[in-house]
């Protein structure tokens, strides 16, 4: 379970600052609106894996870095700053340890990724710290949802095992595997201190921010923007420090920090995947 929001722990900020109004009671139509509204206003953001620093794990310095100074974070921020949130509210709230399937380096690393289960009804997945695909609760049973440009897929793989799958088209399935049951805390904590520091997480190695606005999910991955929606994809090459910083205002709604820094990092990780132009 969550523990109770720290003392000092501003609701009232917090909702302004994803634009949701206090809920009336704690049920599963408000869960999906502060979903939505959370998921519109707050990215999914590194910046400070790749300016070198640690992220914040205590739900106080969270909420600093995202309520009161305007930023995102990886999972390990939001969706903590979110339980909290919920918690506050009356939600019954637990963490659950995820597995990001992504191959090689970062395969069969539990705790790679925090999600969330609140019990209503029903346990329910919830989770906005997965760059922005789910937008509303899951019930933790098997079915296939069509999200904006997204089919989400959530199975049963046996004993209490589950896999949460997001597809486009007929692209190829992103997604991880979970139990429902609380998370091992030291093993998150393991995981989130080795993916800010180590040369194979794939936050180290690349600059990402996402935002899900309705149906359109925004990307910037290093130099490349990615709008995605259910009618199809777009991209472009970012080709300036201050055009990058004009995306993080005009898209993002964030200002980047030390935006020249941020900078020559993404475009040093280009030229060595795609080499220099």
């Amino acid at each position: 379970m969550v523990s109770a929001a720290p003392a000092g722990f501003d609701r009232a900020l917090y909702l302004r600052r994803i634009g949701a109004a206090t809920p009336v009671r704690p049920d599963l139509a408000s869960l999906g609106d502060l979903m939505r509204a959370h998921l519109e206003h707050v990215p999914f953001e590194n910046l400070e894996v790749q300016l070198g620093r640690a992220p914040p794990g205590a739900v106080q310095d969270i909420f600093d870095k995202v309520v009161r100074r305007g930023r995102g974070g990886w999972c390990y921020e939001v969706n903590t700053l979110f339980g909290a949130l919920l918690t506050d509210l009356g939600y019954s709230v637990t963490r659950l340890s995820a597995d990001v399937r992504r191959g090689g380096d970062l395969a069969d690393r539990p705790g790679n990724h925090l999600c969330l289960r609140v019990d209503l009804d029903r346990p329910y997945l919830v989770d906005v710290g997965f760059g922005g695909s789910i937008t509303a609760p899951l019930a933790i049973e098997p079915a296939t949802i069509v999200d904006g440009p997204y089919s989400v897929h959530l199975a049963h793989v046996a004993g209490d095992r589950w896999t949460f799958d997001e597809t486009v088209g007929d692209g190829a399935p992103f997604g991880f595997d979970f139990t429902p049951g609380p998370a091992d805390e030291s093993l998150l904590a393991a995981m989130r201190s080795s993916l800010a520091i180590e040369d194979w997480s794939p936050f180290v190695q690349n600059l990402v921010i996402q935002l899900r606005r309705g149906d359109t999910h925004w990307t910037l991955r290093g130099r490349v923007l990615t709008q995605l929606t259910s009618i199809g994809k777009t991209t472009r090459l970012l080709g300036s420090a201050d055009e990058m910083a004009a995306v993080g205002r005009d898209i993002f709604s964030m200002e980047l920090p030390e935006i020249d820094r941020l900078w020559h990092r993404a475009a040093d990780r280009h030229d060595q995947l795609f080499g220099a132009a």
